[in-house]
């Protein structure tokens, strides 16, 4: 790869959906966790998708006690991490080795302990900024979470760039007054500056923002 990190330069990256393929395996323990309660399993993910577990508890299973959810949920979750394939997307390991630790970190809503058992089994590595879901009481869309890695990498928001496969993990970037930029969908997410269908078509322009070459405000789709 072309170009050096220019002082003052940072990006942030969501994990699952932009990191590392998980969709598989987030279906098959929401699907799981619904057959427990005797749940409709596709119902159960179309609600999880969207919201955090104690939100997705109260919608489809307003009678059970939601730390009982959550408990099984967690031993699901840590089964799959264990136990699951895992995929990085094409372009991560290449990116993610180009880039100097103290210059980028992982925002999620997942568990710091899952994250680094998925990075080992893929073979990514783990920067010195993990913000996860035990380190802030509002997740995304709140900007709360992206702020805190900002703040912790020594960052300004104007200076970070947010890498983001989801509506509510963009919504949380804008809010924090960083760039955005969508990757691994078809469709850009409303509110990016720039969309691109995959990771690896992205690599080289995150690299160019890394350098002090990024492009400027203007919306664009890759």
């Amino acid at each position: 790869m072309n170009g050096t990190p220019e002082a003052g330069k940072f990006v942030l990256f969501d994990v699952d959906g932009t990191l590392i393929d998980a969709v598989a395996n987030q279906r098959r323990v929401w699907g799981t966790w619904a057959g427990r309660y005797a749940l409709d399993p596709d119902e159960v993910y179309r609600v999880a998708l969207r919201t955090r577990p104690m939100e997705t508890f109260a919608q489809v299973a307003p009678d059970r006690d939601p730390q009982e959810c959550l408990a099984a949920l967690h031993e699901l979750e840590d089964d799959d991490v264990r136990s699951g394939t895992y995929t990085a997307f094409d372009g991560a390991s290449e990116l993610l080795a180009a880039l100097p630790r103290t210059a980028w970190a992982l925002v999620t809503s997942n568990y710091e302990h899952r994250v680094r058992g998925r990075f080992a089994r893929t073979g990514l590595p783990v920067p010195d900024v993990v913000v996860d879901a035990a380190c802030v009481d509002e997740g995304k869309p709140s900007p709360v979470p992206y702020l805190l890695a900002a703040e912790r990498l020594g960052a300004r928001p104007r200076d970070c760039l947010v890498i983001e496969d989801a509506a509510s993990g963009v919504r949380s970037g804008l809010r924090a007054g960083m760039t955005v930029w969508g990757v691994n969908a078809p469709v850009a997410v409303e509110g990016v500056h720039r969309h691109f269908r995959t990771l690896r078509e992205a690599v080289p322009d995150i690299v160019d923002f890394m350098s002090g070459s990024r492009s400027g405000g203007r919306v664009r789709s890759s």
